[in-house]
């Protein structure tokens, strides 16, 4: 009952409140990206944000086919959270230089719905995550999304621990996000409405023909 609740308020929120669609990309059961997701989901609540979590290893997607994806009966309402979502915080392990493949599979189910949105990726790593990294960043710009500039990047047995956080330098980086996602999630999301509103040649002018169609 919870979950619908918070689910609801989500959804029927006021318009000035910030939505994020926190999204934890590992199925891992002691998932240390999961620490970091939650973290910085209630740190963006307690600034007024209405979070929405996704994870993955308990609401997880079948793999993507253009077949029969996008009429499969699971679709819709995911398509519904994410179109509601003006922020998508995406914590993702760091496999072999590259994003999980739960948090690909993910990205891959949409496109339009992050335009002019912004990413705020947050990896677990030994070497920094900066190809994930960039790859998150690749997925934003082919969905002409923002991304936040810098990378918030962790280790697991030094800056997790027992399912805390136990670095005070983590913990100020992730505060900084959670100050950059509210700061900069808000001036997109009103940039975004007012691109969809008005008749300017703005990169969002390519949507605005689906507005009615309620594509986005």
């Amino acid at each position: 009952m919870l979950d619908l609740y918070v689910r609801l308020r989500y959804l029927f929120a006021m318009s000035d409140s910030l939505k994020v669609m926190a999204v934890i990309g590992s199925l891992h059961q002691s998932s240390v990206t999961k620490v970091a997701v939650h973290h910085v989901a209630e740190g963006l609540r307690k600034q007024g944000g209405l979070v929405d979590v996704l994870d993955l290893s308990v609401e997880p997607l079948p793999l993507v086919n253009t077949d029969t994806t996008f009429t499969a009966d699971y679709y819709g309402p995911l398509k519904e959270r994410v179109k509601e979502a003006d922020v998508f915080v995406l914590g993702t392990p760091d496999y072999h230089g590259s994003v999980s493949g739960a948090l690909k599979n993910f990205t891959d189910h949409f496109w339009k719905e992050f335009t002019g949105k912004l990413f705020a990726p947050i990896v677990a790593s030994h070497e920094k995550g900066l190809t994930a990294h960039d790859q998150i960043r690749t997925i934003a710009r082919q969905c002409y999304a923002w991304c936040l500039p810098y990378a918030v990047s962790f280790e697991e047995k030094k800056d997790v621990i027992d399912g805390q956080i136990a670095s005070d330098a983590f913990r100020e980086r992730l505060e900084m996000a959670v100050h950059d996602i509210a700061t900069y999630g808000s001036l997109l999301a009103r940039a975004r409405q007012a691109g969809l509103a008005g008749s300017e040649p703005t990169f969002m002018a390519q949507l605005r023909k689906n507005r009615e169609k309620s594509d986005i």
